[in-house]
């Protein structure tokens, strides 16, 4: 069953599938800043109109 939080087009299928185009591992949803964050490459992708934005060049750099 989906999270109710995050956007319908993020199913746990989608989620589950979905990797870091920097790093190849895996992303998880935020749902308090709406973005796929890569923990490894310390990147957070934005999720535009329930569809997620995977380009290095569109994630913000998460300091820390």
């Amino acid at each position: 069953m989906s999270d109710p939080s995050r956007p319908p087009m993020l199913d746990d299928w989608l989620l589950a599938r979905l990797v870091c185009p920097a790093t190849r591992t895996p992303l998880r949803y935020d749902a308090a800043s709406g973005r796929l964050v890569s923990d490894v490459a310390r990147l957070a992708y934005p999720v535009r109109d329930g569809v997620p934005v995977l380009l290095v060049e569109e994630a913000l750099r998460l300091d820390g």
